[in-house]
């Protein structure tokens, strides 16, 4: 008899659909757990198996609080606006919503098997106009409190989705969706000023339980720097540039300036100079070849402007370069450098810039090593100044604040705090988005389309791919764009660029509690009863794109009086990928389609049912680690539950009623509930399993005989993995449905173990380990030892033997 998940399964599942488990009750006196998954977008490969690990892991944790009694919010909806759904629909040469909406039913249909406790009278979708009213709704709030603004601005440009993109979806010169180099484009743009908020951002991460890696992304990413900003008068000119530097202790060493290639002060800068062109093309050069690398993946190069500056603390004339390493959006574009940095010594020894040395080690040998300009000193912490004479022979990180107030007062500087993060470029040039609610009037500029006119519906078109032009393709329809200005009456036109997928998924979690709202986004009871999220699980790879959208848009509605939060998720948890060899590349790799490496869940569901597969995808590895695909663990999977079912089915394995456990069987029992709740309340699901295997293998081998209590004990356990199996066992064995059970508690003084394991010891390396009673005498445990260490006492001279009670034997030889 083995567990028939092709009959058991299906029975279930219908029994689940007519039946639903768990479903969100309005808000009550009753404990709360709301648990969410980054919500997919329905591509057209459908989930494949890296998907089930996120859905199954977050299912076990819904469930335990389910079991525990609180009021679950589990809910499911679809991300469906956006570069891929439209790239996707294009490949087929059908129409978004066409695509989208096939796409939604295959992913709502596989979800299915998954048997997760989804509340899907909550389902949403951001392609429908009920839900994008409100996104729209948000944007507005944004715009009215000037957040939101439109500007001609160079951007990042993805000549093969032919749009706009932000800075946080360009990688490595490339765009985040489809890997094409991005280049310049110079177009009118809707941008969110995130930068008002970036000090919000940054220490709102202190109070939330994320991994500490999220963290410092997010932190590195907004990349807040304090430092000074120079003046720097240009020598025989008007021009004074402006320079920001993070490490000033060591100022009195700046013996050049740097600008960044792209900075708009260079055409000025070099507009008199004999070698302009020559200037222009190395620019070129640099920036071409930032299209497809990182800043720091170039080597250091640069070029002599031919310009200097008059240094104003003191340093003469320092010669202005350009240089590949300046970035125009960080400080100021323009930096003063010195022999204190180590890419500005190896800029300066590059091209035989004189330097000077100001900071030194106290160690005398590396002191004239550093002065004789053969190594390079960073240490604005522990290092000894020279200058100015007023530091001279101080520690650098001693005085900072102290140098600080000397600059300033000598009017050498100003204080500046500068951000990485740039604003949010927050407009489309496609189609499949959400319209952005304004409209463009010639006599009253951008005016806000009034909110009792939302939503603004995006027209059903047929030609709808991406012109290129940097216009939208709903630029050329007329009757939809010519509308009138409802501030003055007069003819106006609408905004035709869309919003980025980004809009929709920062703010989803709000809808959720009450999708099927009319009058406004969200009901502030719902929210003051459900939020924030408690468990949010979901990839990296949204560690700065999502994460960071959301919390800002959050934190907006929560200043402006709609939220009485500022941080939607509590608990963040980031599950690794699933990895499989690519006989394309041959390499392991991420599941994808055009690699040709997609495992779908489907085939394992039809082979080896879905409650197999699920522990199968927790057993795989801690979860929050990348692993790989390999069928042949299916297959022990497979025979453990098989197991499971012909000891539980077993006419031997349940007493009677009336007749007592054994005190051993019962003992175990709660062994097990406490390593099993223990593991999985430290997320390890897949050591949880490795103890409900070590139970069975127990309780077979030693043919314990259960009580009904106990069953259910174990079955209630199971059922977080397994439930089809535990829901068939509970109602063929004990009468019971998984309803009527609660999460299930052990004993603390049953689980203290009436055996020790002893270490044996030889010459102080482990050799083997034994199990006795607890204080046991130290004769026989010297006499089980030398048993178990045997092999390598053999023939050797015992010349002492350390006896530590309960914990170890040492055998000293010769």
């Amino acid at each position: 008899m083995s567990y028939d998940f092709k009959s058991i399964e299906p029975k279930w599942q219908q029994n689940w659909e007519k039946n639903p488990v768990a479903p969100a009750q309005k808000p009550n006196n009753q404990k709360k757990y709301y648990v969410l998954d980054m919500f997919p977008y329905p591509s057209g490969s459908g989930l494949h198996v890296g998907h089930w690990r996120g859905y199954v892991l977050s299912d076990i944790y819904a469930r335990i609080k389910w079991l525990e009694g609180y009021n679950v919010l589990h809910p499911m909806g679809w991300d469906a606006f956006g570069l891929p759904a439209e790239n996707d629909a294009i490949k087929k040469g059908i129409h978004p919503a066409v695509g989208t909406a096939k796409n939604i039913k295959t992913f709502k249909r596989q979800l299915k098997h998954i048997a997760a406790i989804y509340d899907w009278d909550k389902e949403l979708n951001t392609t429908d106009p009920d839900y994008y009213k409100w996104t729209q709704w948000i944007f507005l709030q944004l715009f009215k409190a000037g957040l939101a603004y439109r500007t001609n601005m160079p951007i990042n440009w993805c000549p093969s989705c032919l749009t706009g993109l932000a800075n946080e979806e360009v990688v490595n010169g490339g765009c985040e969706r489809c890997g094409t180099t991005v280049t310049q484009k110079t177009i009118p743009q809707w941008v969110l000023k995130i930068t008002d908020y970036a000090d919000k951002l940054l220490t709102g991460l202190d109070k939330l339980d994320w991994p500490e890696k999220v963290k410092l992304m997010q932190k590195n990413w907004i990349g807040k720097s304090k430092g000074l900003i120079f003046k720097n008068p240009v020598k025989d000119s008007d021009m004074v540039l402006e320079t920001f530097s993070a490490h000033f202790e060591a100022f009195k060493a700046d013996t050049f300036l740097v600008i960044a290639p792209d900075n708009p002060l260079l055409d000025e800068l070099i507009k008199d100079v004999p070698n302009k062109k020559e200037i222009k093309e190395f620019c070129k050069r640099v920036l071409d070849e930032r299209a497809t690398k990182d800043p720091g993946e170039i080597e250091p190069k640069g070029i002599f402007t031919g310009k200097y500056t008059v240094d104003p603390v003191g340093n003469g004339n320092l010669p202005i370069w350009v240089a590949s390493f300046a970035i125009a959006d960080y400080g100021t574009g323009i930096v003063k450098c010195s022999v204190h940095d180590e890419r500005d010594f190896a800029f300066a020894k590059k091209y035989n810039i004189p330097l000077k040395v100001v900071l030194v080690p106290e160690d005398p040998e590396l002191r004239k090593q550093v002065e004789d300009l053969q190594v390079c000193y960073t240490d604005m912490v522990n290092g000894i100044l020279l200058e100015p004479k007023e530091f001279e022979g101080k520690r650098a990180g001693d005085v900072r604040q102290d140098i600080i107030t000397y600059c300033v007062d000598h009017n050498l500087a100003r204080e500046k705090t500068s951000y990485r993060l740039r604003d949010w470029i927050f407009s489309r040039q496609r189609y499949w988005g959400e319209p952005i609610p304004l409209i463009h009037c010639e006599s009253c500029g951008v005016v806000p389309v009034p909110e009792d006119q939302l939503p603004v519906e995006l027209p059903d078109v047929e030609n709808y791919k991406p012109t290129g032009t940097g216009k939208s393709p709903l630029a050329v329809i007329d009757e939809w764009v010519n509308t009138t200005c409802p501030t003055c009456g007069k003819p106006a036109k609408r905004e035709t660029n869309t919003m980025p997928q980004w809009a929709g998924s920062c703010w989803y979690f709000l809808r959720y509690p009450n999708p099927n709202l009319a009058d406004k986004a969200f009901d502030k009871k719902d929210l003051a009863y459900w939020m924030p999220v408690d468990l949010y699980i979901g990839g990296i790879e949204h560690a700065i794109l999502h994460l960071l959208y959301a919390r800002f848009w959050i934190k907006v509605l929560h200043d402006q009086g709609y939220l009485p939060f500022d941080e939607p998720f509590k608990h963040l948890f980031n599950q690794g990928m699933v990895l499989k060899f690519s006989e394309k590349s041959g390499h392991v790799e991420k599941m994808s389609k055009s690699k040709g490496n997609v495992v779908n869940p489907d085939d394992i569901v039809q082979k080896y049912g879905s409650d197999v597969l699920r522990m199968y995808m927790m057993f795989m590895g801690p979860p929050e680690l990348d692993c790989e695909w390999q069928d042949t663990g299916l297959e022990g999977i497979k025979r453990f539950a098989n197991r499971f079912w012909r000891y539980m089915t077993d006419k031997q394995t349940i007493l009677p009623e009336g007749q007592k456990e054994d005190e051993a069987a019962t003992r175990r029992v709660h062994i097990f509930l406490r390593n099993f709740q223990d593991r999985l309340a430290h997320f390890k699901p897949n050591t949880a399993i490795s103890a409900l295997m070590e139970w069975l293998n127990d309780a077979t081998a030693k043919k314990m005989k259960l009580s009904k209590d106990s069953v259910e004990k174990i079955l209630a356990s199971l059922s977080v993995l397994a439930p089809h199996m535990a829901s068939e066992l509970l109602e063929q064995l004990l009468n019971k449905k998984l309803d009527d059970c609660t999460w299930p508690t052990y004993d603390p003084a049953l689980t203290v173990s009436d055996t020790v394991t002893i270490v044996v010891q030889v010459n102080g390396k482990v050799r083997a380990n034994i199990e006795v009673a607890k204080n046991t005498d130290k004769e026989t445990i010297i006499a089980e030892s030398q048993k178990a260490g045997a092999k390598w006492l053999e023939g050797k001279e015992v010349v002492k033997i350390i006896v530590v009670p309960n914990r170890l034997v040492n055998f000293v030889i010769k």
